[in-house]
């Protein structure tokens, strides 16, 4: 397969969540790829530091602070785009905050909170990335979703899921509405990736890590490199012919039965 295939070389993506974690891992690898990244995150000291580190390697990149959950803010986002770089090509959707609670009571407060930073602030950010590709003929989205979107999580995550699974209808929709008119839509569904709010829980909860472990039959837990060659594959022209599809980026745990044993472990 040619190497052209996967070089951005002339387009602008833009990146919510930027300043850490998979936001800033997908926007590193499209940096690298060629493409100019606008890294959008409400940290804007780090969403900086991430664009400061592209450009150190000799990559183009723009960071801006932006609170992705208020319409009037995502809006001068996009005027900004218009004005500084004319054109979007990518969007990555990875910001996005969800509450925990035990469904019978969790307030609907956070449940709303929740379900505003999920899913409408994505679409609303996608309705602008998505009209200004319409009009090019072409442009590729994708949102991190989770694997609480096609199965349950427990542990008080029915706002985070119900957000989640939103997210990928969503996708599926879209891809349905624009893929005949040159924009792809896909979605990328994390098992559990390491974060300092996952090991803030681990830490709290000793037996959490090898529960998690349990079910993945790669061995180990995320990190947010790994999403770096997915993101860059559906970003590209290597996807061409990829839309409404929903990646897990999960080492094995979606494939996986609940009474499983992996690896050896059956021989002892």
């Amino acid at each position: 397969m040619s190497e052209n295939l996967f070089d951005l070389r002339g387009r602008v993506a833009l990146v919510t969540g930027a300043a850490s974690g998979m936001g800033r891992a997908m926007s590193l690898a499209l940096a690298d790829a060629g493409a100019h990244v606008l890294m959008v995150d409400i940290n804007a000291a780090g969403a900086e530091a991430t664009a400061a580190e592209a450009r150190k390697a000799g990559h183009l990149a723009t960071a801006t602070s932006c609170d992705m959950t208020s319409i009037p803010a995502v809006d001068e986002l996009f005027a900004r785009l218009d004005r500084d770089l004319g054109r979007i090509d990518f969007l990555g959707n990875v910001a996005g905050e969800a509450v925990r609670g035990r469904p019978e009571e969790i307030s609907l407060a956070d449940v709303q909170s929740t379900i505003h930073n999920l899913v409408i602030s994505r679409f609303y950010c996608t309705q602008q990335a998505g009209r200004r590709m319409l009009k090019q003929g072409r442009g590729s989205i994708v949102s991190i979703g989770s694997l609480a979107s096609i199965t349950a999580l427990g542990r008080g995550h029915i706002a985070y899921s119900m957000g989640m699974g939103a997210v990928v209808q969503m996708t599926r929709e879209l891809s349905t509405e624009w893929s005949a008119r040159g924009v792809r839509v896909n979605a990328i569904l994390p098992a559990q990736v390491v974060n300092p709010g996952l090991e803030k829980r681990m830490a709290a909860d000793p037996t959490l890590r090898d529960r998690f472990l349990s079910g993945i039959p790669a061995g180990r837990l995320g990190t947010p490199d790994d999403i770096k060659g997915l993101a860059l594959f559906l970003a590209s022209d290597a996807s061409s012919w990829i839309t409404g599809a929903l990646f897990p980026m999960d080492g094995g745990n979606l494939a996986c039965n609940a009474g499983a044993t992996m690896g050896e472990h059956w021989l002892l």
